[in-house]
């Protein structure tokens, strides 16, 4: 009894087998997409909220949170030398006030001149805390590090930083060695040249096998012989204890195939994940875009308008590098704006009409 009872759930197990392995993804709807859309588009552009001290000094790359019942946000400055990470605080996620750096040049490391920093481990459901929360009694970010001079010059990677002062204007502690290189031993086809913006989710249910989960933009280097285009991807790879990082698959998860797709931002709407990110030059100009996955693995691209593009003098560039959170039931989508002049700050678009903000960009 035992032993037929055996080869019976041996059997279905067995015919089982074929059925999970070779199951299509579930697709996400064209209706889905869209209603996805209007909850998420902000159509009416506040402007400027963070501008540099002068105008030898880029800002980028905002990461928004909030703690104790104040907001803050991480973003980088670029002067001529690198990136440093600098920190801003807020009431009203309209007026910011810079509390000052976290992430500083240093001498003789393999991030001396490069130190570009995004919060990790952030709460990701749509109109929820958006705290940040801990991992073996710390704070975590990850950046993209490098120790040439200039503009995202020589050898790039991911480095991972952590702290026990989450709103202290002092030095995070980084790991002495990054963890994601283009010349790592397994790097891909898609990240053999530079690693980009990395931004890093908890998933408690383990979908890929792991408990964090790390989205990347990386560059290739061209490969005639495949017919691989140089081009700016999204990426994964996953750890368990934020130390060490692999990456997952053998594929990019958004490509296409020329120009950049990169800086995603993980939100999670219901049952599906939302990933804000940026376009550029594979159509004109710079834009935010969205797209959406019930897995993490396959993602369903928004074909239809922009969340965000350019429209302003402000941001007549390059509109993008999107970071967007709901509050009080106002979608508030931060970005990167850049003018005609190349010069670079971080605006905001929302969902209602806020007014318009005085800031300028700095004259000297």
């Amino acid at each position: 009894m035992m032993n037929k009872l055996f080869f019976s759930c041996s059997t279905i197990v067995c015919l089982l087998i074929p059925v999970i392995l070779f199951s299509q993804p579930k697709q996400v709807s064209k209706l889905e997409m869209e209603q996805i859309y209007e909850e998420i588009k902000t159509p009416y552009k506040y402007g400027l909220v963070v501008v540099p001290e002068s105008k030898s000094q880029m800002v980028d790359s905002p990461s928004i949170f909030n703690y104790k019942n104040s907001w803050y946000m991480i973003y980088i400055v670029y002067d001529g030398r690198g990136y440093e990470t600098w920190i801003a605080k807020s009431k009203d996620l309209l007026q910011w006030k810079t509390l000052g750096k976290i992430l500083s040049f240093t001498s003789n490391t393999w991030d001396a001149n490069q130190k570009a920093g995004y919060i990790a481990l952030q709460n990701y459901e749509w109109g929820g805390k958006y705290n940040v929360a801990k991992h073996k009694g710390k704070f975590w970010m990850s950046y993209l590090g490098g120790a040439s001079q200039g503009y995202e010059e020589g050898v790039l990677g991911v480095g991972i930083a952590n702290t026990k002062k989450l709103i202290k204007a002092k030095e995070w502690n980084r790991l002495k060695n990054p963890v994601l290189l283009p010349t790592d031993s397994n790097a891909r086809w898609y990240d053999n040249e530079k690693l980009y913006k990395s931004t890093i989710i908890e998933d408690k249910d383990r979908t890929l096998g792991s408990r964090f989960v790390m989205f990347y933009n990386a560059v290739n280097k061209p490969d005639i012989d495949s017919g691989k285009e140089k081009a700016e991807r999204i990426a994964m790879a996953v750890s368990n204890d934020m130390n060490k990082w692999e990456r997952f698959g053998e594929q990019p998860v958004i490509d296409h195939h020329s120009g950049i797709s990169g800086d995603a931002y993980i939100s999670k709407i219901g049952d599906l994940w939302v990933m804000f990110y940026f376009g550029a030059f594979w159509k004109p100009g710079a834009f935010d875009r969205f797209a959406c996955s019930y897995d993490l693995i396959n993602w369903t691209d928004w074909e239809g308008e922009d969340l965000i593009s350019s429209s302003e003098p402000y941001d007549d560039l390059y509109a993008h590098k999107p970071f967007v959170i709901k509050h009080k039931g106002i979608v508030y989508h931060y970005y990167c704006a850049v003018n005609n002049k190349n010069q670079r700050s971080i605006a905001v678009a929302t969902s209602v009409d806020l007014g318009k903000s005085t800031l300028k960009f700095p004259d000297n």
